[in-house]
This record gives structure tokens, sequence and C-alpha cells, in this order.
């Protein structure tokens, strides 16, 4: 059974939008996805039958959870938010 993945998208503006979706891949994949979506110019996202295009310029960040149990090299692990 496929473990379901949640990601909150904070925007811009201050607003933000909760999506909750199957696993896409296994962890091996998880540095090339990762950076092809910093490259893209928009977000995809299939939601209900339709599709979602999210211009990056309006994401300030994206909360994405659980972590994958393999990380780009890049990453900066065992974090602790404080503020």
């Amino acid at each position: 059974m496929a473990e379901n993945r949640y990601a909150v998208i904070h925007f811009t503006d201050g607003s933000s939008k909760r999506i909750e979706f199957p696993t896409q891949s296994d962890d091996l994949n998880v540095s090339d996805r990762l950076q092809k979506l910093v490259n893209n110019p928009s977000l995809l996202i299939e939601v209900e039958g339709s599709l979602m295009i999210i211009p990056m310029t309006s994401i300030k960040y994206i909360l994405s959870y659980p972590s994958p149990n393999i990380l780009p090299d890049s990453v900066i692990k065992g974090a602790v938010m404080i503020d």
C-alpha cells in the first residue's frame, strides 16, 4: 500500500494550500525530481482530474512531509524549527 504524502504550499501573498497525494516515485529519484522542480517556471499538480499550474514566482516555500528517506547531498538534514 502506497504511503500518502502531504505538502503545504505557502504563497508570496501570505495564503497557503495543503495538498495530499500518493508517493510519486521511489526515493532514489528524489534528487532528480527536486532539481527539475526548482528549474521549472511553474509547479504542475493534477488535482481531482484538473491540472493546476502555479507560477514558481508566486510560491514563497513548500513544506513537504514526510521527508523522503534518501535526500540530495545539498539538503541540510536534522534541522529543528525554533522560530
